[in-house]
């Protein structure tokens, strides 16, 4: 997607220019793991013009592979983007997304087969399961050619109202399972379970609900590792994060941490791309969860929604206190 963002913390109604770039859940895990050096493929539609040529760009200097991309129709879905300031919130309106290039790739014209055998990891957002039909059988279908071939399915849950609609979550949850039954990997919480998936439990905090729960899902849907994080908003506009994984039955938490925020938008997809990675190097549960969360902190302090933090700088950032300028 292309991002145009309000400078500062004008409203989209004050402001007289925009900044844009590109976006999106899958390029933005796919540039976070390109940070951490392994080989970042986008499969996707951008139109054969002159912004889809742009947003070509844009991939390249994040790292990623266009060797998947296909050139079709005539639109990139776009979003502004408004800076909150104090108890104002920052908000997004969607434009253009029903009718980009990427929601309107006609069935065939990605080869899943010939991918599936050159990639060893492929993530999956819920996001785009509220799209379309079309889009809802790309993914499926490009999920069971992984699973297929061996690969690791990662599905993010990432859920959003606005999307779905009136009656949204009985219209995702047969989506939300067929993807769950494919993956290996999945990013959710306690709320996903309870609100897609119709769990229920008697339990009344967040942690309670999400130690009763969580289980039942990877039970249920056969997953390896299911992750995700709680966050909460202090008073003083600063956030607290802590991140989790269940694995092996057991759940293993990360210090919460509270930090001020910079820019928002994309910091999940910096938590996710910390969890394969942890998981792809064999780190230990402790460890994976820890540098997640801290790559999700540090995504926080950067502008744009595209992670851009290496491994040296989560790794100082998790045994190291901030200080003064680096020279």
């Amino acid at each position: 997607m292309m991002r145009l963002q309000v400078p500062g913390y004008e409203l989209l109604s004050q402001a007289h220019t925009l900044s844009y770039s590109f976006s999106g859940t899958g390029v933005n895990v796919a540039a976070g793991l390109a940070n951490f050096g392994y080989t970042g493929y986008l499969i996707s539609a951008l139109p054969d013009n002159a912004v889809g040529d742009a947003a070509v760009s844009y991939l390249k200097k994040l790292g990623i592979s266009q060797s998947f991309i296909k050139r079709s129709g005539k639109h990139v879905g776009m979003y502004f983007l408004e800076n909150g300031f104090g108890s104002r919130s920052s908000r997004v309106t969607y434009t253009n997304r029903l009718e980009s290039s990427f929601n309107r790739a006609p069935e065939g014209i990605y080869d899943f087969e010939n991918i599936a055998e050159k990639v060893d990891v492929m993530h999956f957002c819920g996001i785009s399961l509220a799209m379309n039909d079309s889009v809802r059988f790309h993914m499926k279908s490009f999920a069971k050619a992984v699973k297929e071939r061996g690969g690791m399915v990662v599905f993010d849950c990432n859920y959003r109202p606005s999307l779905w609609g009136d009656g949204g979550y009985e219209s995702a949850k047969p989506h939300y399972e067929d993807m769950l039954y494919l993956a290996d990997i999945v990013m959710m919480n306690e709320q996903d379970a309870m609100h897609i998936l119709k769990m229920e439990t008697e339990e009344t905090s967040r942690r309670e609900q999400l130690m009763k729960l969580i289980p039942k899902v990877a039970k249920k849907y056969d997953l390896s590792v299911v992750a995700g994080t709680h966050r909460s908003i202090n008073k003083d506009n600063k956030h607290s994060l802590c991140g989790f994984i269940y694995k092996n039955h057991t759940f293993t938490f990360s210090d919460t941490i509270t930090f001020s925020v910079y820019d928002r938008i994309g910091a999940g997809d910096a938590y996710t791309s910390g969890i394969l990675y942890g998981e792809l190097e064999g780190f230990s549960t402790e460890k994976t969860v820890a540098f997640a969360v801290t790559a999700g902190m540090l995504a926080h302090t950067i502008v744009g929604d595209t992670p851009m933090s290496s491994q040296y700088d989560i790794q100082k950032a998790m045994t190291e206190s901030v200080g003064d300028v680096e020279r």
